[in-house]
């Protein structure tokens, strides 16, 4: 005979408490490169600058969905009930 352990009801909105990708790494470091970079395009006077803010928004949503682990929306459904 072999005991049956309950399964434990996942709560869709509580997150697991994960390491961050390394890629969620590499996307923060080009998102602060591209802050930087924007500062000092502007200090100079350069128009430049805006690319290196739109670079800076868009590693920034990357580095959010990275690090949010790809849980979408709607959570997934809750696990059959073991009869």
């Amino acid at each position: 005979m072999t005991a049956t352990v309950p399964v434990r009801e996942r709560d869709p909105f509580r997150q697991e408490s994960t390491p961050m990708p390394r890629i969620a790494l590499y996307a923060l470091v080009v998102c602060v490169l591209a802050v930087v970079a924007a500062v000092v395009s502007f200090a100079r006077g350069s128009l430049l600058g805006i690319v290196w803010v739109l670079i800076a928004g868009l590693s920034s949503n990357m580095t959010w969905f990275y690090v949010r682990g790809f849980t979408g929306w709607p959570p997934p459904p809750p696990p059959p009930d073991a009869a």
